[in-house]
């Protein structure tokens, strides 16, 4: 077929849809979506059904960090700071020690079951370090899984922060492997270098985002999600270019802005989670189509292996490791152990060693490749199971007839503003109200207006005022009938 823009638009949109209502119907059976967009995209390649021939590691490369960085930016935005502010040092500690301690674990056990020398064991290892959390969270919703505690908090936040340490060692031993000099002393130079840049620029450019994102005076409604999408990619790129860690400035800036209130924060969360779907596909798809399974299935026995040891040893050594000093409880150490799931960021990371053009890059790539779909198929399909069998997760709430509750009514007022108000002439995104309770319409004199974040209140509004909670809505009166 003709590579015209109009062929490779109708091939694009047939992946989109085929892929879109398979994860939807996969779903259904408890089948992890993800599985599926790689299956499509396995099909639809050169040794598939599709026949497209895709070899272009630089391109599926490019993709594929573009991709991660729509999905942390969007995890990090979405991410409440409430909720992980109890849990955050037992975050940390397992998205570096943990991921670090899996890594050595793994490197060390592919360097003497395979021809591998202990690098390039350890560079395996630190590939496969990093989890998928987030695909975690879309299997134990589609079975109606809540976790107990804060066993869901500490995955929410590993979900998005373990991604910069395995980037940082899977980079670093890529460069100590092609060069052949191991320094001690540069690799941890080099970390605290990354991560402390990563961390400066992530916190000051979502403090810096916030404000600009509440300043800055656009025509159009549509042009926010514009801006906040040139942030998010200067913060990746800026913090790369100056010797930083991209993945954890992305992540960590996104984490900032969302714990504050900007315009249209609502269309935002909205437009960002829409768009990290769309990302999460097109990588998927991507990575099937450079894989060929033609090389992948002379590998399955020992990848087997691999992850097995990986699933029942090195994840749980890992976590066990890095919770060591926290209050976690077993069964909730082994319920995170067991969620360690590897999707595609370990696939796009397998691509470095590709590009700098190692002699067994290509095993690694096909390796991680199937430890990634086996830990998927494995660990997603049986999460809710372990998940209930560890004790670890909420019993739905019924009523005398054994139907879940439904949450209560919103509750409505309607309240006109005096002009003795502290709040006249302040914006509506100014006013930090309790995050359940909304202004959704304002009458002004004879003119209906539906509010957004930056416009400001004038006395004699009356506001129509929405809660999901009582208390909350309370709070909110309060502040409206503050006087100045």
């Amino acid at each position: 077929m003709d590579l015209s823009p109009e062929n490779i638009l109708l091939i694009g949109s047939l992946l989109l849809l085929v892929s879109i209502v398979a994860g939807n119907v996969s779903s259904r059976f408890g089948v992890p979506t993800l599985i599926l967009f790689l299956i499509v995209g396995v099909l639809a390649g050169s040794e598939g059904i599709g026949g497209i021939y895709f070899d272009n590691t630089g391109v599926a490369q490019f993709i594929g960090v573009t991709a991660l960085n729509f999905i942390l930016f969007s995890g990090g935005l979405d991410t409440n700071w409430q909720t992980i502010k109890p849990i955050i040092w037992r975050g940390i500690s397992l998205s570096t020690i943990g991921v670090f301690v899996t890594a050595l674990t793994v490197g060390i056990f592919v360097h003497f079951i395979l021809d591998f020398s202990l690098l390039e064991g350890l560079l395996l290892g630190a590939i496969v370090s990093a989890t998928d959390a987030a695909a975690v969270f879309s299997i134990l919703r589609n079975r109606g899984v809540k976790l107990k505690g804060k066993v869901g908090a500490v995955l929410e936040f590993e979900s998005g922060s373990n991604d910069p340490m395995a980037y940082f060692l899977t980079i670093t031993l890529t460069g100590i492997i092609s060069s052949g000099e191991l320094d001690p002393g540069k690799f941890i130079f080099l970390f605290i270098k990354g991560f402390l840049i990563g961390g400066v620029m992530g916190y000051s450019m979502g403090r810096f985002s916030h404000w600009i994102i509440n300043n800055i005076k656009l025509g159009s409604e549509g042009l926010y999600p514009v801006l906040v999408l040139g942030l998010a990619m200067f913060t990746y790129a800026a913090t790369h270019i100056i010797g930083g860690n991209g993945f954890l400035a992305i992540y960590l800036s996104a984490l900032v802005l969302g714990s504050r209130d900007f315009i249209h924060k609502r269309s935002l969360l909205k437009f960002y989670d829409g768009q990290a779907w769309l990302m999460q596909i097109v990588l998927f798809l991507t990575l099937g189509l450079l894989v060929f399974p033609s090389r992948v299935i002379p590998l399955m026995p020992v990848g087997l292996l691999i992850a097995a040891f990986l699933m029942f040893i090195a994840r749980p050594v890992g976590v066990f490791t890095s919770l060591a000093l926290s209050k976690t409880s077993i069964r909730s150490k082994l319920f995170i152990s067991w969620v360690g799931l590897r999707g595609g960021v370990p696939i796009v990371f397998a691509t470095y060693p590709m590009i700098a053009g190692f002699d067994k890059a290509g095993i690694i790539f096909n390796l991680v490749f199937f430890i990634s779909i086996t830990s998927v198929l494995l660990q997603g399909t049986t999460l809710p199971l372990v998940a209930n069998l560890l004790r670890v997760t909420e019993p739905p709430v019924a009523n005398d007839r054994g139907e879940e509750l439904v949450p209560a009514n919103n509750e409505i007022k309607i309240v006109t503003l005096s002009s003795e108000s502290a709040l006249v002439g302040k914006r509506i995104v100014d006013l930090h109200f309790p995050s359940s309770t909304y202004i959704t319409l304002i009458k002004r004199k004879e003119k209906y207006i539906q509010p957004t974040g930056a416009d400001r209140l004038l006395a004699g509004d009356r506001l129509l005022v929405l809660s999901g909670n009582e208390a909350e809505l309370q709070e909110a009166l309060d502040m409206l009938s503050e006087k100045k």
